[in-house]
């Protein structure tokens, strides 16, 4: 299971960052693929060609966060939605949009919540990204807390994730509405604790995001009360073929469900 935030069509050169994230995907092969920043178009969305790179399915909700700038900063950003995505292996049988609360900004972002069935496996999966400005931070923490409520929605039965850019560590008051709901698979996987996913160290990395930066900010959290087991949790923290594929890091978690072959 991997979140990525994969930094939708800003600079530099999304074409080459996207190979490079599918080169990074085919290393890790992974069954569930959340990401954030994901682009969509009139002829298909960023969901869609990891999804077709790898013969699996995927669905896509828009907006999400950041805006998209204004005007374009080149003609393929022209009339190209930001949104979040998911790829899985399993059929996504059922999606909902979910509008997260804002006060300061004019258009909400949503989340996307999917359920996923195969002959042995059924989950359920929320993708999202939060607001990330200090000033808006009323924002985020009512962001986060709408999340935990939708995380803590299912039953025990069916195990609940969420795939998401929260723009905070576990350390921050933002994250406190999903301490109390969620067990962050990166603990039960023993990732390392120095780890971050917005890291300084990449060139074109948002530095003036002093709240985010250096920080592990990317999240793959299951709702308390789930029986599943984690057997390992990393990042992907080198560039690929020279460059790196996103302003972050993606997050990967091995995940066994209870009964899963």
């Amino acid at each position: 299971m991997v979140t990525w935030n994969v930094l939708w069509r800003f600079a530099p050169d999304w074409h080459a960052r996207e190979r490079r994230i599918l080169t990074a995907l085919d290393q890790l092969q992974p069954d569930v693929i959340g990401l954030q920043e994901c682009w969509g178009a009139s002829d298909g969305t960023q969901a869609d060609v990891v999804a077709e790179h790898f013969d699996m399915h995927a669905a896509f909700l828009a907006p999400s966060f950041p805006p998209v700038p204004e005007p374009p900063e080149h003609d393929e950003q022209r009339g190209v939605l930001m949104g979040v995505g998911l790829v899985s292996r399993l059929p996504i049988v059922s999606v909902r949009r979910h509008e997260l609360p804002v006060s300061h900004r004019q258009v909400a972002p949503v989340a996307l919540e999917a359920r996923i069935e195969g002959d042995d496996d059924v989950f359920e999966v929320v993708v999202a990204a939060t607001e990330w400005e200090p000033a808006f931070a009323d924002d985020h923490l009512a962001q986060t807390g709408r999340l935990a409520e939708l995380l803590s929605a299912g039953t025990s039965s069916v195990p609940r994730f969420l795939l998401a850019d929260l723009n905070c560590d576990a350390s921050q008051p933002e994250f406190a509405p999903l301490s109390a709901v969620a067990v962050d698979t990166w603990e039960l996987g023993g990732g390392d604790p120095h780890a971050v996913t917005l890291s300084s160290a990449v060139p074109f990395a948002p530095l003036e995001a002093t709240k985010e930066i250096d920080r592990r900010v990317d999240h793959i959290l299951i709702g308390r009360g789930s029986e599943i087991a984690v057997e390992g949790a990393f990042t992907l923290d080198q560039p690929v073929d020279g460059m790196y594929p996103s302003d972050h890091f993606p997050v990967i978690a091995d995940v066994r469900l209870r009964g899963s072959r």
